[in-house]
């Protein structure tokens, strides 16, 4: 498939390049600043939050995966922004990186968590609550998914996948099996239309 990567920068976006090269996919990647990607991927200067330019990348992919994040920082709007960029530009098939806490499921986290989820974390999870809205609003063929605490750790493929789920204590996953889970549904296309939590 013919594949644009945003947030290809970033630790998740890494991998999602690292595992969608290795499926065999055809890669392209939107990034500000282009040689902060040294992949063999095509890579397409400009921001996601810039309407023209996710139009100008997206054209002619048969899916967009998106780990867009704010880096270091607690607020911002670039993940809601480029969302509706994303449903302005008529895409197919988008797989999108959210988080666990957000939207409605807030109310199946831990209290521990919820309390990380409406401080540290408000402004944010405020952002990509208006980005899940956005694309579940669209016509696409879209998969939201809402990892657990992320880590560095390796692929191992034993991850579960929910709709709803109400797990204990502070659960995490590697962000190499989220991209897993991301390329795999590029295929697979179980969760077509679908907001889904992936936790070990």
């Amino acid at each position: 498939m013919k594949l644009l990567i945003l947030g290809a920068t970033g630790p998740t976006g890494r991998e999602l390049v690292a595992q969608a090269l290795q499926a065999g996919h055809e890669v392209a990647a939107l990034a500000r600043d282009p040689a902060k990607i040294t992949a063999a991927v095509e890579v397409i200067r400009g921001d996601a939050t810039d309407g023209a330019a996710v139009a100008g990348a997206s054209r002619g992919r048969d899916a967009v995966l998106s780990a867009l994040g704010t880096g270091k920082s607690f607020r911002g709007d670039v993940v809601s922004r480029a969302a509706a960029n994303l449903v302005a530009a008529n895409v197919r098939r988008l797989l999108f990186v959210s988080a666990f806490g957000v939207g409605e499921s807030f109310s199946e986290a831990a209290w521990q968590q919820r309390f990380f989820f409406r401080t540290l974390l408000r402004s944010i999870y405020a952002d990509k609550a208006k980005a899940d809205d956005t694309i579940r609003a669209s016509n696409a063929e879209w998969t939201i998914v809402r990892p657990v605490m992320l880590t560095n750790r390796p692929r191992t493929g034993a991850y579960r996948i929910f709709e709803h789920v109400r797990p204990s204590g502070f659960p995490k996953v590697s962000r190499a099996d989220v991209a897993d889970f991301m390329i795999r549904e590029l295929n697979e296309r179980k969760w077509i239309r679908k907001t889904v939590v992936i936790t070990t």
